[in-house]
């Protein structure tokens, strides 16, 4: 089935819902979901609750996409919204920790995730033992593991667009990915009436571009929830920059992979422009593998990594037409929370300069930011090979998660 009958299909679900008689109250505190992966992905077909951050459905899983401290971890789809304003259904997970809810209820770390593509089959919530992006997920797992152990629930959205068949993945749209990131703290809360008002905020290279983003818009989009840091480790930056320097990449390389997803991404979000009116005979060729492949070979050189970046573009042809976009996605955002930023000096992903940049554009919109280097530090080290780093970031939580 096509992207676009399924919205056909969803959009008439939506209306028919709203006359629709829900189904009997489950003993549960939430419906139990089919076990079955595609039915799970297209969601329930009665009436959806209203509000965001509202659990369709939930079922408890095990695998790799399950964090081992954890008391459980859960699948679910929850109601968010979209780039376009409308309810949508997205997935996750949510993993409570084990051990007695303290007062107040267990404090929540909502994660969002580095990159992992752009489809369906790379949600992280999707994972599996024989997945070949399997490591883009799991190299995170000793942070969040951490984290549970001190009694924090870490949930984690798939994002807009990644594993619900509904809509494509905007890929590094930091109002899509700040409001899935959101809703799924509420999402947890109906999950296990355990789980407290007060949270944190953390992410990893897309995810902290979108933590970043989720931190500036959360007073508006949940007052009720009570947000009290944010944590980013190497978030993604001045694109419209980097847009710009594609020309100057001569020689075929990885970056062709994340490029060409930016470039997929905000075109969603830029009415009027074409990215296959600009794109090369080569790059047009490749992109089905977008719906199909995931981070790990879109990159290779059987797919965009067998172009030089400057190859992508015909010639006589720019992404202009995309700047718009890009700028508006630069998360140089006011957050009113304290806020750290972690970056690796040897980063050849998110370079250090482009992060250097950011910190004076967030204290210039009145972020608290504390900002800290680890010059022998990666791109993936920053969160899975730098103790330091990981103990900058759980004291810094601590404090503020009392």
């Amino acid at each position: 089935m096509s992207r676009q009958s399924r919205r056909l299909i969803s959009a008439a679900l939506l209306a028919c819902s709203l006359g629709a008689i829900a189904p009997a109250a489950s003993s549960a505190a939430f419906d139990v979901g089919p076990a079955g992966v595609q039915e799970f992905y297209e969601g329930p077909q009665h009436s959806w609750p209203e509000g965001d951050g509202k659990v369709l459905w939930a079922r408890k899983i095990s695998g790799p996409a399950a964090l081992k401290s954890a008391k459980a971890t859960y699948r679910v789809l929850y109601t968010s919204r979209g780039t376009d304003g409308g309810r949508i259904p997205v997935s996750g997970l949510v993993s409570i920790p084990k051990g007695k809810a303290p007062k107040g209820g267990w404090k929540v770390i909502s994660w969002g995730h580095g990159t992992t593509g752009l489809a369906d089959v790379c949600a992280p919530s999707r994972v599996t033992a024989s997945s070949s992006f399997k490591s883009y997920v799991t190299y995170s797992d000793a942070t969040l593991n951490r984290w549970l152990k001190r009694g924090w629930v870490v949930a984690r959205s798939d994002f807009e667009g990644l594993g619900t068949p509904w809509h494509e993945h905007p890929y590094l749209v930091g109002s899509s990915e700040g409001r899935g990131i959101i809703d799924i703290v509420r999402a947890a809360r109906g999950i296990d009436k355990k789980v407290g008002k007060s949270y944190a905020i953390a992410g990893h290279s897309q995810g902290a571009h979108g933590a970043l983003f989720a931190g500036s818009l959360a007073a508006t989009v949940a007052p009720e929830l009570k947000l009290k840091a944010v944590v980013a480790y190497a978030p993604a930056s001045h694109l419209k920059e980097q847009a710009q320097l594609l020309g100057n990449l001569q020689t075929p390389n990885g970056l062709s992979g994340l490029a060409i997803m930016i470039a997929k991404g905000s075109a969603l979000v830029s009415p009027g422009f074409s990215l296959d009116a600009v794109l090369s005979d080569p790059a047009k060729a490749l992109l089905p593998k977008l719906d199909t492949e995931c981070v790990d070979t879109i990159g290779s050189t059987s797919a965009f990594g067998a172009l030089a970046p400057a190859k992508l573009v015909a010639d006589g042809q720019d992404l202009s037409g995309l700047y718009p976009a890009l700028e508006a996605t630069n998360p140089g955002v006011k957050i009113s929370v304290p806020t750290l930023i972690l970056q690796g000096g040897a980063d050849t992903t998110v370079f250090k300069g482009f992060t250097d940049q950011l910190i004076p554009e967030l204290k210039g919109k009145g972020t608290k930011v504390t900002y800290v280097v680890y010059p022998t530090a990666d791109h993936g080290g920053i969160v899975a090979k730098t103790p330091k780093a990981a103990k900058k970031a759980d004291s810094f939580l601590a404090k503020l998660l009392k």
